[in-house]
């Protein structure tokens, strides 16, 4: 089991890899991996498996989370493509997968770290695009089902999920009364999105991009749960719509037309 931190360049080729080592004897991926509040990309190769996995830090870039899938497809050739690229960040860190593969051992592998020697000229370079697009065929119903299977980020709730040109919220709904009342939340549909461009300005979000064999599946935003907006506290006396048919003092209303200090 090997462990490469992604760094980033600020010129050509803009990006390398460097290899945890040098570390105890008996180390564990768990003891090298920043989980929590990473602003890192990892790049974990279990050669028993054959599968090289990313590995992408809560808070790390959108920059260096697309090196990363670049050098994991390096790594991928320069094993002779024997070897399998898989998301970790698709496993909820409970998840039976994440902990078996956190609990193994640091061990010397055949993988070589990525240096600006690994990359040709840019003008020698024979570059084959391969293009990130939503396809025009996506199963809306499969894409929903993916992501929902997806673990929620540490801290964060899901205000809003884009896939297609449909835009999605989650409600909470009285799934049940008995024995106990319980709440569920439903996902529901907003409605299509417009031609154009579509900007939420109105919070901090973090997005979350949902990609499937090279289409995006759906965007998701995220706001973070110490920055909600509080509710509103009103300093004037309120008439609700279910009292309008009761006989109410008519001083009431006209309070509510007075500016409080």
């Amino acid at each position: 089991m090997q462990v490469f931190e992604v760094y980033e360049l600020k010129d050509f080729p803009y990006m390398i890899t460097k290899e945890m080592i040098n570390l105890p004897e008996n180390t564990i991926v768990d003891n090298v991996i920043n989980k929590e509040n990473s602003e890192n990309v990892y790049i974990i190769i279990d050669h028993n498996s054959k599968r090289i996995w990313t590995y992408n830090g809560q808070k790390s870039s959108f920059k260096l989370q697309i090196y990363g899938g670049i050098l994991a497809g390096m790594f991928r050739k320069q094993l002779r493509l024997f070897y399998r690229i898989y998301a970790l960040n698709k496993y909820d860190q409970k998840h039976e997968t994440f902990k078996e593969l956190m609990a193994k051992t640091l061990l010397p592998g055949i993988a070589k770290e990525i240096t600006e020697k690994d990359f040709p000229s840019i003008l020698n370079e024979n570059i084959i695009p391969q293009e990130l697009s939503v396809h025009p065929g996506l199963k809306i119903k499969a894409a929903l089902e993916q992501i929902s299977e997806l673990p929620m980020p540490n801290d964060f709730f899901q205000k809003f999920l884009i896939t297609g040109v449909n835009i999605y919220t989650y409600e909470e709904i009285i799934d049940s009364f008995i024995p106990e009342e319980k709440k569920i939340n439903k996902l529901i549909k907003l409605g299509r999105l417009n031609d154009g461009f579509t900007i939420f300005d109105d919070n901090d979000y973090s997005i979350r991009l949902v990609i499937n064999k090279r289409n995006i599946q759906g965007i998701e935003l995220f706001l973070h749960k110490e920055k909600q907006k509080p509710a509103f506290d009103l300093k004037i006396p309120v008439i609700y719509d279910e009292r309008f048919n009761k006989k109410r003092n008519v001083n009431d209303l006209l309070k509510a037309f007075k500016i409080p200090k």
